[in-house]
């Protein structure tokens, strides 16, 4: 009784809760790029931080989609994991060139350099982000309290980095 067909609820549970976030939460329409600092040729914000500082980075659940009959997506992983940043933490540079992912800021708020925005952009609780392959940025926690960030993504099994942000 609570085998696999509880397990596929579970999942099928997960995919609608991240669809409700992203529905539901209060999009980053405050908090995105003003329009006259959009840079789409990737000339905003430059690199940062290089390494992680005062995150935890868990994975909550993955699902290898090469498993997924329907779907079939080899060396690929559907990955959600939930960040800790504390203050003055730091997400290091990283693109998403062949790993988009939505964002969604649970607790606190954060501040992202993106190459597509020549200023930082403040994001805060309720925001949801996408990330597609033209992204590149790093993110610092400028706040008083620590940033809880939820990260899907579509992972790289072969990924050499592991889990990296």
């Amino acid at each position: 009784m609570f085998g696999e067909k509880t397990n596929r609820r579970n999942l099928a549970s997960l995919g609608l809760g991240a669809a409700a976030l992203v529905a539901f939460g209060r999009a980053a329409s405050a908090s995105d790029c003003p329009p006259d600092k959009v840079r789409l040729d990737g000339s905003g914000q430059q690199a940062g931080a290089t390494m992680p500082k005062d995150v935890t980075d868990a994975v909550l659940a993955s699902l290898p989609l090469a498993e997924e009959t329907e779907v079939r997506v080899s060396d690929r992983l559907l990955r959600l994991r939930r960040l800790e940043i504390k203050p003055g933490g730091e997400v290091p540079w990283h693109s998403h060139a062949d790993r988009p992912a939505i964002i969604y800021i649970e607790r606190g708020e954060i501040t992202e350099y993106r190459n597509l925005c020549a200023v930082p952009v403040v994001r805060k609780a309720g925001d949801a982000i996408p990330e597609n392959h033209l992204v590149s940025h790093w993110w610092k926690n400028t706040g008083k309290e620590t940033a809880v960030v939820l990260s899907a993504d579509l992972f790289h099994v072969s990924d050499p980095n592991g889990h990296m942000m």
